[in-house]
């Protein structure tokens, strides 16, 4: 069966001074109907690039200048922006970042969730938009949505905007949701609310998810795939088990030995070293080889593929499969 959502080779880049700067690079994915791929790395990897990518909405001086966005097969890269809009909230829907900023604050709650219903179906009335927009709240647990739907996103909690964010993604009913941190700056009670509900609509709709996040138990607890992204790139790529269970890239295990679990005694967590490098700035050859506790000279001059390290599992280093422990 064909994949939902196909990446090609994307190549995201931003025009500067010195030429042009890619902030995604290269990058390859699938994701499956119904299924959840996790995208994970630090700040500064290229997810949130990535995420507008595939939605189009890379702003100037950004460009995508290499690769194809495949949906059910059509190329999403080639499209016009009006045939872009029309896909926008029907068959891919996001959920931004930080919904605070993202929400308008200057317009109702119902207003922002029929927002996309008024340009898919316009010919729908204001009692109609109004039942539908309740609706949505309602979807997505929010308490006495009659009332939230007139108010605005300052009245609200941080849990209860999010799910409004939910909700007006979700109100076009769309086969491919890409959540953006969907639960930075939430509370742990109020996060594992979002994820189960997450859970519960993709078990109702069907649709799959991309969820782009830096937090690995997230992750553990979502996603079926597992996409980690350094400097642009993909990798590591599999199955979420396999990633964890068996990690075949130093910087998937740097980030795996940062966090602490309950199953084992440690000292101390374990750190990388430095920090993601500046996409104006990249290493010659490996760009984790600067920071990497395994790398050898070979690292400073070649320049990894993504290739097979074990069926459905892909690793970019020279020197996978790694069957060692990141040193102390």
């Amino acid at each position: 069966m064909t994949p939902l959502l196909q990446v090609e080779g994307l190549r995201t880049v931003f025009r500067s001074s010195s030429g042009d700067v890619p902030a995604v690079d290269g990058v390859s994915l699938e994701v499956e109907r119904g299924r959840t791929l996790g995208v994970v790395g630090e700040s500064g990897c290229g997810k949130s690039v990535l995420s507008l990518s595939i939605m189009r909405l890379v702003a100037h001086p950004g460009r995508i200048a290499a690769g194809r966005v495949l949906l059910e097969g059509r190329d999403l890269a080639s499209l016009s922006n009006a045939q872009m809009r029309a896909v926008r909230g029907r068959d891919i829907a996001m959920i931004f970042q930080e919904p605070m900023t993202s929400l308008n604050p200057v317009h109702s709650v119902g207003f922002q969730v029929t927002e996309g219903l008024r340009a898919h179906e316009p010919n729908l009335s204001r009692a109609e938009l109004r039942h539908r927009g309740i609706e949505a709240l309602k979807r997505v647990r929010i308490p006495s949505p009659e009332r939230r739907f007139d108010e605005y996103p300052h009245q609200l909690s941080g849990g209860m905007r999010q799910r409004v964010m939910i909700a007006m993604a979700l109100a076009g009913s769309p086969k491919l949701l890409i959540a953006d941190e969907p639960t930075t700056a939430l509370d742990v009670t109020v996060q594992a609310q979002i994820l189960d509900l997450l859970r519960e609509l993709q078990a109702e709709t069907g649709m799959a998810i991309i969820l782009i996040t830096h937090d690995l138990g997230v992750v553990a607890e979502m996603a079926d795939e597992v996409a980690v992204m350094y400097a642009g790139r993909v990798v590591e790529r599999a199955a979420a088990r396999a990633v964890f269970d068996d990690p075949q890239h130093p910087y998937t295990l740097g980030l795996l030995g940062s966090i602490p679990r309950l199953d084992e005694e440690r000292d101390q967590l374990l750190a990388i070293r430095g920090a993601v490098p500046p996409p104006f700035a990249l290493p010659p050859g490996c760009r984790f080889a600067p920071r990497c506790p395994f790398a050898i000279a070979a690292c400073d001059a070649a320049i990894p593929d993504l290739r097979a390290i074990a069926p459905g599992h892909d690793a970019r280093c020279i020197r996978a499969p790694v069957e060692e422990s990141i040193p102390a």
